[in-house]
């Protein structure tokens, strides 16, 4: 997922291009945003990007972040156990979802990945085997020896243990090693991950941000979708179910 894919934030894309091109790039950030703001697609572009940017061969570090396929480039977020997964469920044994996920919804909501792993009537979570996952990932050298970026999206739904085990990480990172925390509350974040963390705050989307991918991803007439965009409040997943 590139930058030019997604709707609005100009001003944040700009400010994430730029710390790549200054070689100024904080190891933990923390992107705050409501949902359907566009937290996790511009993490995904700003991950590719720093990937990317360096890279010998562009086109073949594109290709394999556009699938979601980079070996340097992980990812985590809430799971529980459903029909496949029956027991110490973590993020790598839904890879193949997540992908979906992230291709079909990439604006979607913590209840839209819950659905996609069939158990929106139970709660995810990102707990102590999936922290423990994280670390031994992220001890390993990258494999195409740049940078290694670790996207942990709903960060709230870290537990407790969880968020002890990667707070040392977060303390001490690995070389070239980028946390892109991703929140829609981070009050829920325990402080001393916060405090460890560059903020960025997403504004809700603007009404004709919104009316315009709309128009341009799902041609949408425009009084259509200037109607939509007025009834979703600054969310684009919430347009996108109006449609």
């Amino acid at each position: 997922m590139t930058f030019d894919q997604i709707i609005g934030q100009a001003h944040i894309k700009k400010h994430l291009q730029q710390s790549v091109v200054n070689h100024r790039i904080p190891h933990a950030q923390l992107f705050v945003g409501k949902e359907g703001s566009g937290t996790l697609p511009m993490a995904i572009a700003y991950a590719q990007y720093l990937l990317c940017y360096s890279a010998t061969n562009q086109d073949s570090c594109n290709l394999k972040c556009n699938k979601l396929q980079h070996p340097d480039l992980h990812f985590a977020f809430p799971v529980t156990t459903n029909d496949s997964v029956k027991k110490h469920p973590v993020s790598n044994l839904f890879l193949a979802d997540w992908r979906t996920f992230i291709e079909k919804q990439p604006y979607g909501s913590l209840f839209n990945w819950l659905q996609q792993i069939g158990v929106e009537n139970k709660q995810g979570q990102i707990g102590v085997d999936e922290a423990v996952d994280i670390v031994k990932k992220l001890n390993l050298k990258a494999y195409e020896g740049g940078f290694k970026v670790m996207i942990i999206w709903m960060a709230e739904k870290m537990n407790i243990a969880a968020s002890n085990k990667l707070l040392k990480l977060l303390e001490e990172p690995p070389e070239k090693t980028v946390f892109l925390l991703i929140s829609e509350d981070e009050e829920q974040l325990l402080k001393t991950i916060t405090s460890r963390c560059q903020a960025l705050n997403f504004p809700s989307l603007s009404e004709t941000d919104i009316a315009n991918a709309l128009v341009k991803n799902h041609q949408v007439l425009e009084n259509k979708a200037i109607q939509i965009a007025h009834q979703s409040e600054g969310n684009y997943n919430k347009a996108v179910h109006l449609l």
